[in-house]
């Protein structure tokens, strides 16, 4: 098995989950499940590689949507791989969520300073990571993703477990030359695309490098007519992206 498979061996992601999740039956909308109805499913719900919704909300037409939730495991591979992290490496984690990103993080061998926007799973989370013994390699902070850590930085790579449209540009400022940055991207180019930007003399230049679809933002939602549209095709291979202290440039290349 190689260190990518093996990653996450260390934590077991039940602790981090709460008693109520939200399950998907064929053909109909998300429902709840609770651990003490039914802690079979429960358990075999969360052990599985796919994610795991635990906060929902409900639109003015009654779908219902997820708002919360214990990211694929197979993706955090896919991202941490990307973010290509290694012992002692710092990490900037945008959206904590349950915190079992970041638990996994941690056991690789990372600090992690981790930004969560709710309150409430920011402490839950805290609370987790105390429980499992992950405390003192996590820092939780409650507040906007968007503005990361600036008392903390600066960190060697930064990945964010929500999608953007627009890099904000104090990520950039707070990763240090020749870091990383990882991150979904919601915008109508290529919408559930994952990207990678390298940081260099105070610039961000990336391209995406496989799918990733995750919740937006809090303040960077998109409509659903952008989130599910069909791609260009070799968007994904054509896409780049460079974000600047004087704003964010998409192109196409017309390089296959």
């Amino acid at each position: 098995m190689s260190a990518l498979q093996r990653l996450g061996a260390g934590v077991n992601r039940a602790d981090f989950i709460p008693e109520q999740i939200w399950i998907r039956p064929e053909d109909e909308q998300l429902r709840p499940l609770n651990r003490a109805d039914d802690p079979e499913l429960w358990a075999e719900h969360v052990a599985s590689e796919d994610s795991v919704v635990t906060r929902v909300s409900m639109d003015a037409n009654g779908m219902v949507w997820p708002t919360c939730s214990s990211s694929a495991i197979y993706v955090m591979r896919q991202m941490i791989d990307a973010a290509e992290l290694k012992p002692g490496l710092s990490v900037l984690e945008i959206g904590t969520g349950t915190g079992y990103n970041a638990a996994i993080m941690a056991d690789a061998g990372v600090r992690v300073t981790t930004v969560e926007i709710d309150s409430e799973l920011a402490a839950a989370a805290s609370a987790a990571l105390e429980r499992t013994g992950f405390a003192d390699r996590v820092t939780v902070i409650t507040g906007d993703g968007e503005n990361g850590a600036p008392e903390q930085a600066s960190f060697d790579r930064v990945i964010v477990t929500a999608a953007a449209r627009t890099i904000p540009y104090s990520w950039v400022e707070q990763t240090v030359d020749g870091g990383r940055i990882v991150v979904p991207y919601s915008g109508p180019e290529c919408a559930g695309a994952l990207l990678v930007l390298d940081v260099t003399e105070g610039a961000a230049i990336g391209r995406a490098v496989g799918d990733a679809f995750f919740m937006p933002l809090r303040d960077q939602k998109q409509p659903q007519s952008v989130l599910q549209a069909k791609r260009a095709p070799n968007a994904l291979r054509q896409f780049r992206i460079t974000v600047t202290q004087t704003g964010q440039e998409v192109t196409m290349t017309t390089a296959i």
